[in-house]
């Protein structure tokens, strides 16, 4: 049984281009099967969440992350009654729309595209499953729910000015209430990704030598959950005792979530998802204290990680790759291939243009954009690229 402010799949609003349903699958569970089942979501296996996918098989991708992130929506989901359905389809779509290269990519494309209107990657996941999967015979896109749409479009919170131009567009045609909050179970998706990338960003950056034991000690919540699983077993090896750590503060963050939202909403009495969506703040949170431990970690791993040298080399490669990638196609579009030549004969501007070879970069994976710019004869400063 879900909860009366649970998205219900018989009260959906259902899809863009009508279906009939089918008796042995919710509508959510569709959405989900289409989106496991898409392009986009076979690609997130070779882009990047933080290193550029040669630096090792064991570091995270997009695809392991957006599997992470869906286990723990689908836990919190469960406990707090939520339609673990639509929360799974949400968390494994939420990354459909980011670039090669992790941030360092969308920091790239949205430079490139500010006189076009900038780039967003929630808005391309959007625009991902609502036109640029072309398979079906009857539309484009995946034609997903409304709910799962709507998701996508706002579970980090209500879309306010400037909304991006892939979301307003897509309003013309069906209008997501960009303005409100998103469901609970687009909530739990969105603290989800918080909750996976906190945990496995600490993981990487251990494996890749970026800090020590030693420094993550530093930070309190760690330096307590070290001494836990200290008092509890005697000299095991490091990389069991790591784990372990890591796996008691994947749990702490889980359960600290399942406690505060469930006081939210149990002191908040809703009855409908729709007083969820109109409700002045978001009702699945970290509760305060552990939301101040977490800001702690993040300053730790902006300044020791996603900071680092090493990182830094590659962001500074991956920077100079898609801007060149973007610069080449827009002064001489025939550059791209087949495939999309037809779509670019369409565009009647240069902002269409842009935006074509916008969502073509946005598309690669790091490996390909890598062998895009070999083919184009795009040099890093130091005169080499380095293959995947």
């Amino acid at each position: 049984m879900i909860a009366r402010y649970a998205c219900d799949p018989k009260k959906s609003n259902g899809r863009l281009h009508i279906e009939e349903e089918n008796d042995f699958r919710t509508c959510f569970q569709r959405d989900r099967d289409r989106i496991i089942h898409s392009s986009a979501f076979r690609r997130l296996k070779h882009k990047t969440q933080v290193f550029v996918a040669h630096e090792g098989d064991y570091y995270r991708t997009r695809l392991t992350h957006s599997i992470e992130v869906a286990q723990v929506a689908r836990t919190i989901a469960k406990v707090l009654k939520l339609n673990d359905e639509l929360t799974e389809a949400i968390a494994l779509a939420h990354d459909l729309g980011h670039t090669p290269f992790g941030h360092t990519g969308e920091e790239a494309l949205n430079c490139s595209m500010g006189p076009y209107g900038g780039f967003d990657h929630n808005a391309q996941a959007l625009k991902v499953v609502t036109f640029l999967e072309q398979h079906y015979a009857s539309w484009n896109g995946l034609n997903l729910t409304w709910e799962t749409l709507e998701g996508l479009a706002k579970h980090n919170g209500p879309v306010i000015d400037p909304i991006p131009p892939g979301l307003l567009e897509y309003s013309k045609l069906q209008d997501l209430e960009l303005h409100t909050n998103a469901s609970a179970e687009a909530q739990v998706a969105a603290i989800s990704d918080d909750i996976a990338y906190n945990n496995h960003d600490l993981h990487d950056g251990l494996r890749a030598n970026l800090f020590t034991v030693v420094d993550l000690q530093k930070i309190p919540l760690l330096k307590k959950c070290f001494k836990s699983v200290d008092d509890k077993y005697i000299n095991i090896e490091e990389s069991r005792r790591i784990h372990e750590v890591l796996r008691l503060l994947f749990g702490k963050m889980v359960e600290d979530v399942i406690e505060t939202s469930m006081t939210n909403l149990s002191n908040c009495s809703f009855s409908n998802v729709d007083e969820i969506r109109t409700n002045e703040t978001k009702v699945i949170k970290f509760s305060n204290s552990m939301w101040s431990d977490l800001t702690l970690i993040r300053e730790f791993l902006f300044n020791n990680m996603y900071r680092a040298p090493s990182v830094m080399l590659r962001r500074k490669e991956a920077t100079t790759i898609v801007a060149a990638l973007f610069e080449t196609y827009l002064n001489d579009s025939q550059k791209m291939p087949d495939e999309w030549s037809a779509e670019v004969k369409t565009a009647e501007s240069k902002i269409e243009l842009a935006t074509i070879i916008s969502d073509y970069i946005a598309g690669m994976t790091d490996r390909f954009a890598y062998q895009e710019a070999a083919r184009l004869n795009i040099f890093v400063d130091d005169g080499h690229l380095k293959f995947v």
